[in-house]
C-alpha cells in the first residue's frame, strides 16, 4: 500500500505549522520549504481546515496554524482526510468482483486485519511526536529564530 502525495504534503504542512507554533504560517512559505505547488497546497489545506486540523487567519498578516494542539492530531486523522480509498484488493470494494473465491477466501480477512493494524499504528502517532527535534526542523524548513521571543527560542 502506498499513500498519495496528498497525504505526504498534508502531513508536511501540519509539521510546518507545529514547528512554527505559536506563529502563523504562510502557504507560500510552506510550499517553498517543501517544494510543493502553492495551488496544490491550497487544495490540501481546505479539508484540513474544514475538519479542524488547521485554522486560517485572514488579513494582511494572516496565515494558517494548527486548529488544535499537535498532540491531539494523529496521522490517522490526516490520512483519513487525504486518502480516497483504502481498498487493498478488489474484494474490499464490493460490487462486481472477478475473483471466484470472493465468498470463501481468507485473503480478504487477512488484509482487513493488516489494514486495521495500520490504522492503529497511525492513530498512535501525533504531529507532536513528529516534531520532537524542533530546532533542527526549524532550520531545515527555513524558519528563522529572529522573530521569536527569547523564551520560545530556549524551548526549542
Amino acid at each position: 500500500m502506498r499513500l498519495t502525495r496528498q497525504s505526504s504534503y498534508a502531513i508536511r504542512a501540519l509539521i510546518y505549522c507545529a514547528v512554527n507554533d505559536p506563529g502563523l504560517s504562510r502557504v507560500a512559505d510552506i510550499a517553498r520549504a517543501h517544494a510543493i505547488s502553492e495551488l496544490f497546497l491550497f487544495k490540501l489545506i481546505k479539508p484540513l481546515v474544514g475538519n479542524g486540523l488547521l485554522q486560517t487567519v485572514r488579513g494582511r498578516h494572516g496565515g494558517i496554524r494548527l486548529g488544535r494542539p499537535a498532540s491531539e492530531i494523529t496521522l490517522l486523522d490526516t490520512i483519513r482526510l487525504t486518502e480516497e480509498n483504502f481498498a487493498m484488493a478488489e474484494c474490499f470494494e464490493g460490487g462486481d468482483v472477478s475473483c471466484p473465491l470472493v465468498d470463501s477466501c481468507d485473503v480478504n480477512s487477512a488484509l482487513r486485519e493488516a489494514l486495521d493494524a495500520f490504522f492503529v499504528v497511525l492513530e498512535g502517532h501525533t504531529i507532536a511526536d513528529l516534531v520532537g527535534k524542533r530546532r533542527s526542523l526549524r532550520e531545515r524548513l527555513g524558519l528563522e529564530y529572529e522573530d521569536m521571543e527569547p523564551a520560545l527560542i530556549a524551548m526549542n
